[in-house]
């Protein structure tokens, strides 16, 4: 991005930082759009390796182009199986509920929803809609209701 490495953005990346301090305390975001971005990476399969880890999901989701850049998209319309990250997510806060844990819930978080309705006539900052942002917020959440309900899982 503008000529700057990024310092995380594999699973490489993400096992030596949990692994660099043995804590509960270390722990990762899980951002689903930077990581999504890693044309190797695969999301679901992070979000289950390193679900233990995950104290906070910044859920996203990028298209990537075939030279290597990326590009915002719908939160259910890009290139991150997002389903499939709620999915591990939702098993892994299951595992925290039923191991006594008093923090089980992994908190989520939508981000850069596109321009809709009167957004563009709003003061924000650029990718981040009121409108938009709000229709992602809803598209997850019934990502994470049906998800749950199907699976028994809590919420």
């Amino acid at each position: 991005m503008f000529g700057l490495s990024r310092i995380v953005s594999t699973a490489d990346d993400l096992d030596f930082i949990v692994k660099a301090v043995d804590s509960p305390a270390n722990g990762i975001t899980l951002c689903t759009g930077s990581l999504g971005a890693g044309p190797g990476n695969d999301l679901p399969a992070m979000a289950r390796r390193f679900a233990s880890k995950v104290f906070f999901a910044h859920l996203r989701n990028v298209t990537k182009e075939p030279d290597g850049s990326f590009v915002e998209a719908d939160h259910l319309g890009g290139d991150v199986d997002i389903v499939a990250v709620v999915d591990a997510l939702l098993r892994e806060q299951q595992r925290r509920r039923e191991s006594g844990m008093d923090d089980w819930r992994i908190p989520f978080r939508p981000d850069h929803g596109h321009e809709l309705l009167d957004d563009g006539r709003r003061k924000t900052h650029p990718g981040y809609p009121l409108v938009g942002r709000l229709r992602g917020l809803a598209e997850l959440r019934g990502v994470i209701t049906a998800v749950a309900t199907l699976n028994k899982l809590p919420v």
